[in-house]
């Protein structure tokens, strides 16, 4: 079995399912798009925000129009056979040129604030605006009036003009990918990225890594027919393949940095909200209620509430504390192996539980030291540490427990 005929395996497998193999692509695309569309609206006035937004209706309006049967539709729409194929030819030429302004613009700064941006966004404008231009007029000159739905490259290689559309598109859309590949690459390697961005990098650049792959098989197989040969296959199957794998990876590329930031931040601010969880509930005992319920509150919005009901009990309360014990709850701490910062919260955390214990109103009382008010300002600021620390209750006990022992004893159980 030949080179061929092992590698049409695989490709006639995804041949069978080429009517609806384009759709896949298409909605990771449409999805990406949706789930930018609201930060897009919402920051309308951000020209990058906008530029990806059009970059992926661009991409997926790609897809939508190579399927064959939207070729076909527009064939007939128009009547003219084939005119399907600058079509798709020129949304390809646009999304090339649209990605290479994007990246520059994206690296170097907006046009209207770097000379340079400006010279490489007019260039790129007026270089792939002529390429449209000639596809179109290259078409008009050329006779093609089979339709073709699936194998027009190949088909057509060898006819007058449209064999200069052909590789012009391809030429265009090559050298697009491999001026994209290298700023992306070089800017990858750019110390003091977002981990976000660098991996949205890294998406962006197998996208068009496989963007030149895509390429190499569409060139090789027209290649091939102008020397009578026959490798149609590379550019049946092998090529939609990558195609769309393509399109998902630089669609992951464009929304990670700006969904991942934005789940990671949505998962601190829940995170917060959960371990203020203990040092909630404890205030909530002294207060006698809780927050009050609101239905469509904000994740930004309960963990803030939290926090204030959290200072606004714990204030009066923290007045109250005994500052010898909290001391002695650090030196503890330490004693027990736990770092400065770990044992200040456990003893923060001893104090506010023997306040609680002592009974009385928290908001009135002279001070637990000599009618002397302690300095509350660093155990309201800690109030993430301290509910860590009431997490574990039997570490609570064992800190108060060598903090209230007489000092002989501690020094005879050390």
């Amino acid at each position: 079995m030949g080179f061929a005929d092992a590698a049409m395996g695989p490709a006639s497998f995804l041949s069978e399912f080429y009517t609806s193999f384009w759709w896949i692509p298409a909605g990771v695309l449409a999805a990406a798009l949706a789930i930018k569309l609201p930060t897009i609206i919402r920051l309308w006035t951000d020209p990058l925000l906008r530029a990806v937004g059009g970059l992926l209706l661009l991409a997926c309006a790609v897809f939508v129009f190579v399927a064959p049967s939207t070729i076909v539709w527009v064939n007939r729409v128009t009547g003219v056979p084939n005119i399907s194929a600058p079509w798709v030819y020129s949304l390809l030429t646009a999304f090339c040129g649209s990605c290479l302004v994007l990246i520059i613009a994206w690296r170097d700064g907006l046009p209207e604030h770097s000379a340079s941006t400006r010279r490489a966004t007019r260039w790129v404008v007026s270089v792939y605006g002529g390429v449209i231009v000639a596809l179109w007029v290259l078409f008009a000159l050329a006779d093609v009036p089979v339709e073709r739905t699936r194998d027009l490259d190949t088909y057509y290689a060898g006819t007058p003009f449209m064999r200069e559309e052909i590789l012009l598109y391809l030429l265009a859309h090559t050298t697009a990918a491999l001026i994209t590949s290298k700023l992306i690459w070089n800017w990858i390697r750019t110390d003091g990225l977002d981990a976000w961005l660098r991996w949205g990098l890294k998406f962006l650049g197998v996208g068009y890594a496989l963007n030149l792959a895509f390429d190499a098989a569409k060139l090789t197989a027209v290649g091939a027919r102008w020397t009578g040969n026959d490798l149609d296959w590379l550019s049946l199957n092998v090529a939609p393949a990558l195609a769309c794998l393509s399109a998902v990876s630089i669609a992951v590329g464009f929304i990670l940095p700006h969904a991942g930031q934005y789940l990671h931040g949505r998962w601190r601010i829940r995170l917060a909200h959960r371990r203020l969880r203990p040092l909630y509930r404890l205030m909530r005992t002294v207060h006698g209620s809780g927050v009050p319920l609101v239905l469509r509150a904000s994740a930004e919005l309960r963990l803030t509430r939290r926090e204030t009901f959290i200072r606004d009990v714990l204030l009066p309360l923290a007045r109250r504390t005994d500052e010898r014990l909290r001391q002695r709850s650090y030196v503890a701490a330490l004693g027990l192996g736990f770092p400065p910062e770990r044992a200040k919260a456990l003893a923060a955390a001893v104090v506010i539980l023997d306040a609680v214990e002592g009974g009385g109103n928290p908001e009135g009382g002279d001070g637990r030291d000599g009618g002397h008010d302690p300095d509350t300002t660093d155990l309201l600021r800690e109030i993430g540490a301290v509910s860590r620390a009431l997490r574990h209750p039997d570490v609570i006990r064992e800190v108060r427990a060598r903090a209230v022992a007489p000092e002989d004893t501690a020094a005879v159980t050390e």
